[in-house]
């Protein structure tokens, strides 16, 4: 344990974590019964029902609801027993990693949710791998049980060869596929039996002292009893107990086995986010560290999502409160611009209610609507000139040309292609030589929701086309070689929308080319969303 002092009982309580897994491992399901558990919602929506119904409640756009998948990364929060949790829910789709990573930014800790039958797939490799950069604790649930599933020890062997970490059970299914009939709590000594008839209930616990207790052979068959001491001896002889420390450090996860769709394991896995979970964190920033229990408020944009109510043009800022009590219709020092905001209508996602946010606390994240003032990365303080650090850009890896449907309309596809840059939903490009803009995505899929959103939020039919363009670099450097680069390479020069020069390549040849001629200048794929 560290030296710090505790924190106010008021932040020490919040836990704020996102829930990362490749697509289809049972994310959005999961993010549902945390939210009935958590009392924030009455009947969890499947994500399979008919029509109306099979609305889930943390995906809001369109397209995602045609779709059934995640596309932007939502925040919700809500009370479970004497926590308060933050749940940011990210895309799963590798399309949208960008703003996965950004989101992990935010967060403290992350659930990472496996499917059973699949264990840890390219997607959730990816993912773990940002948390890796930055440390982040990781406690993990494995999806699925009721269905025909791998061997346990065969998931658990696979979780510390891929992703390297220690992994200690939680608890242990008891049967599998078909047979699968709950889990024994190994932290708490519990049985906990699975109701398949009815998926919206809390599964039975039954307190058992010890596995020697003759309630076990009362609940359990004879041929799943057999299996699961034969097994639960070998995990404990195999496998390192939780260590709490080493959890908080990254370097360990505790995992849980259930099924998310029935309701079952799931109140297990809450219940050791709060227990074990991290307390809001200390940020990084510069030119020093923000510590949570600072009394001045500090926070940082890491999401703008615009148009989130069609009815209104509106942008939402996702802002994660970095320290200090927040109270509405606090003034803010807007760090970037160097101006005073007055923050009056600050919103709670409650799923995807919004509240008015009275009040809030460091590790919190609230919504800030505005009128395009605030972008990723940028820093509010009560007047501190402090800059968040860590916010990345990505270059984009696929490049196509977008032209409006009706050439009259230039001017709006100008300023809708510039909204969505400045939500992080797109790079877009505007080259030195010729009209148009080139837009830039990490994945194919998202030019289907430009496109979508473009239609439905602007009313503005627009078609993408192959650019000659495949991939772009931000340049930078002194001034004067910067001038000399963009002379002489103009029909390759564009700018973004923060007016940074982009080097547009075709091959990785240009790249090559521009270091071997001009060595003082550098290209660079990432770029820190600061000022």
């Amino acid at each position: 344990m560290t030296n710090r002092p505790a924190l106010p009982p008021e932040i020490a309580r919040r836990r704020t974590f996102a829930i990362i897994s490749h697509p289809d491992a049972g994310k959005t399901t999961l993010t549902e019964k945390f939210l009935l558990y958590g009392g924030a919602i009455q009947m969890a929506g499947q994500v399979r029902a008919k029509g109306e119904a099979r609305r889930t409640r943390s995906d809001f756009m369109q397209m995602e609801k045609d779709r059934g998948i995640s596309v932007s990364a939502s925040a919700m929060s809500f009370e479970f027993k004497n926590f308060w949790f933050n749940l940011v829910d990210t895309p799963g789709h590798s399309d949208f990693s960008e703003d996965t990573y950004r989101t992990l930014t935010a967060v403290d800790a992350a659930v990472m949710v496996i499917d059973g039958a699949k264990g840890v797939e390219s997607q959730t490799q990816k993912l773990f791998e940002v948390c890796r950069l930055r440390d982040l604790p990781i406690l993990t649930f494995c999806n699925k049980m009721d269905r025909e599933s791998r061997d346990t020890f065969e998931i658990i062997d696979e979780i510390q060869e891929n992703l390297a970490i220690d992994v200690t059970p939680a608890s242990w299914p008891i049967g599998v596929g078909a047979d699968f009939m709950g889990c024994y709590d190994i932290l708490r000594d519990r049985l906990e039996l699975m109701d398949r008839a009815d998926r919206n209930k809390v599964a039975e616990s039954i307190e058992i002292k010890g596995l020697d207790d003759p309630k076990l052979a009362e609940h359990v068959p004879a041929h799943l009893l057999e299996t699961f001491l034969e097994e639960i001896e070998m995990a404990k002889a195999l496998l390192p107990p939780l260590d709490p420390q080493a959890l908080l450090d990254g370097t360990m996860t505790p995992i849980w086995f259930g099924s998310a769709i029935n309701s079952f394991g799931v109140q297990e896995l809450m219940d050791g986010i709060g227990k074990y979970g991290p307390e809001p964190q200390i940020q990084a920033a510069s030119p020093r560290q923000i510590s949570p229990d600072e009394t001045k408020v500090s926070g940082f944009v890491f999401k703008v999502q615009a148009n989130m109510d069609p009815k209104h043009r509106d942008r939402v800022a996702f802002v994660r409160l970095a320290s200090g009590h927040f109270k509405r219709g606090m003034k803010l020092t807007h760090v970037r611009e160097g101006k005073p905001m007055a923050i009056s209508n600050p919103v709670l996602f409650l799923a995807s209610d919004r509240e008015l946010a009275e009040e809030a606390w460091a590790g919190d994240i609230i919504g800030i609507p505005n009128h395009g003032q605030l972008r990723i990365g940028d820093t509010l303080t009560e007047g501190e000139k402090l800059r968040v650090a860590g916010i990345p850009s990505f270059a984009p890896e696929l490049l196509q040309n977008c032209r409006a449907g009706d050439p009259m309309k230039a001017k709006h596809l100008e300023k809708a292609l510039m909204q969505f840059a400045e939500e992080g939903a797109a790079k877009v490009f505007k080259p030195t030589f010729g009209s148009g803009f080139i837009v830039g995505v990490v994945g194919a899929l998202q030019f289907e929701v430009l496109a979508s959103r473009i239609e439905l939020e602007y009313g503005l039919p627009v078609r993408f086309e192959q650019s000659q363009f495949t991939s772009a670099r931000w340049v930078s450097g002194d001034k004067t070689h910067v001038d000399k680069f963009v002379n002489a390479n103009k029909q390759h020069i564009a700018t973004d929308n923060d007016d940074d020069i982009v080097y547009l390549t075709r091959l990785q040849w240009d790249i090559d080319r521009v270091a071997r001629d001009y060595p003082d200048v550098s290209l660079t794929a990432t770029k820190e969303m600061m000022v």
